[in-house]
């Protein structure tokens, strides 16, 4: 009887893949794919409610890795209560480099880049894309804390929340972000102070139209005059 590789994982054991979120170890299998055999993970993932086939090979590549240990975990709810250095105000730069992130998919990862949206989202609301990543890295980093603890997911929610908003804390951002991608805003006003000394000069036009034709009319009076003295 042939023996089965040693794999990394077991049957049962919870996992984290960054892309996807926490799940279960359900089987371990060899495939044939393109004439060659090889083993596969059937990993469950509650979140989405699906199940995929990770080759055991690739695993590692893909960023699967274990549920860290309750240390670990602490220092990433830390984490989120430090001071930080704000990434770029471009929406569009600052997604991808909190995507690459994810894609790394440590725990202290995962906590940056709940800290760094939550915050960015208190200065102005997120975009539909970096909203989506907060969500999806929010929902990972309580579900591997929760499990890491032995904690109901409730109350590591609370605790989350209790970090990114302690009472009375100051802001966690060391300084201010000055720069903004919101060039429309800045066109808004352009366009709203034209506007304004475009009206303006309307009605210095107006004004110098009335006086125009009060002063024809006080001609055509004299000329009037001037006709009557001449008869």
């Amino acid at each position: 009887m042939a023996t089965r590789k040693k794999t990394e994982y077991k049957v049962k054991q919870q996992i984290v893949y960054p892309s996807q979120g926490v799940g279960v170890i359900t089987d371990i299998f060899e495939k044939e794919f393109n004439g060659e055999k090889a083993l596969y993970y059937k990993i469950y993932l509650e979140v989405s409610d699906m199940v995929v086939m990770v080759p055991v090979n690739h695993a590692k590549d893909l960023g699967i890795r274990p549920i860290v240990e309750a240390k670990e975990a602490k220092k990433a709810l830390n984490l989120l209560s430090e001071d930080f250095e704000p990434i770029t105000s471009d929406w569009k730069l600052r997604y991808q480099m909190n995507l690459e992130l994810l894609k790394k998919g440590t725990i202290a990862d995962i906590a940056k880049i709940v800290r760094c949206l939550y915050n960015r989202s208190k200065i102005k609301e997120l975009p539909i894309q970096e909203r989506k990543l907060y969500d999806s890295a929010r929902k990972l980093l309580i579900d591997e804390i929760s499990i890491a603890l032995g904690k109901e997911e409730k109350d590591v929610e609370g605790m989350v929340h209790a970090k990114l908003e302690p009472p009375g804390a100051a802001p966690k951002i060391k300084r201010q972000i000055i720069q903004d991608d919101d060039d429309d805003d800045v066109f808004n006003m352009d366009d709203n102070d034209s506007k304004g000394r475009d009206d303006d000069d309307d009605d210095e036009d107006d004004e110098d139209e009335e006086e125009s034709l009060e002063a024809r009319a006080e001609e055509e009076d004299f000329d009037d005059e001037d006709d009557d003295f001449d008869n």
